[in-house]
């Protein structure tokens, strides 16, 4: 508890700040300190609304506010948006990718050792936490272009062999990364639907689009539309690759 990142969440700036004090209290209760000047505070303005003029405090000392912050391997920015997590992702699995390099990049190891070795130690780095994405294409291939870089690596292999990447996949046994960020999504998706209808993660399914009348442009997917047509692909999907 020394070291603890603590979260407190509300929907308003009066709540937080009562949160903030009872956790202070509380902690000065059991001889435990608060560090104020390491305790920020962030607003998910997800509709596009500002915050100009709103102040939290602790014992009446203002705590400032940031545009993002980890928490849990997680980086939460303001506007929900995830570019921040997905470079920390890449950069967490080059990390585990380098430290043995000289083995992964050894042609006498097998093919087939050096695909094991990256399916259970450098995907789950570059996967953590992806079940929950709003994930978007240009991110999708951020990740499979370092997922490729990382394997043509391993196996030596360059831009003037003209290999295909399902050829180069084939060598070291792994899946595309894109299939096993799905996999993993339907696997929580199913989770999920398992779950009590009174549970927190399931209100979604409850949620109703306001009337009136639909502003220019594409239309966008209800909660509802999307989770009909995750949960058809639950239902059709008998899984993927290594």
């Amino acid at each position: 508890m020394l070291f603890a990142d603590i979260a407190l969440i509300d929907k308003t700036r009066e709540g937080i700040n009562s949160k903030l004090e009872l956790w202070r209290h509380t902690l000065g209760s059991r001889s435990f300190k608060l560090r104020r000047s390491k305790t920020e505070y962030l607003k998910c303005g997800f509709s596009g609304e500002g915050g100009v003029g709103e102040v939290v405090t602790i014992g009446k000392v203002e705590i400032p506010r940031a545009t993002k912050f980890r928490y849990l391997g997680l980086i939460i920015e303001e506007r929900g948006y995830i570019d921040e997590d997905i470079n920390h992702r890449i950069r967490v699995g080059w990390k585990k990718w380098r430290k043995p390099s000289r083995i992964l990049c050894d042609k006498r190891i097998p093919m087939g050792l050096k695909g094991k070795f990256y399916r259970v130690t450098v995907r789950p780095a570059l996967l953590y936490v992806s079940e929950c994405w709003p994930i978007k294409n240009a991110q999708v291939q951020r990740l499979m272009a370092a997922e490729m870089r990382m394997i043509c690596r391993m196996c030596g292999y360059t831009r003037l062999d003209k290999l295909r990447n399902e050829t180069i996949r084939k060598s070291v046994e792994a899946a595309p990364i894109e299939d096993k960020w799905m996999e993993s999504r339907l696997r929580w998706f199913g989770h999920v639907r398992r779950r009590n209808v009174d549970a927190l993660v399931r209100r979604c399914e409850s949620i109703s689009l306001p009337d009136g009348k639909r502003s220019r442009g594409r239309s966008k997917k209800s909660w509802k539309e999307v989770i009909k047509y995750d949960f058809e692909i639950y239902r059709t999907v008998r899984g993927y690759g290594s």
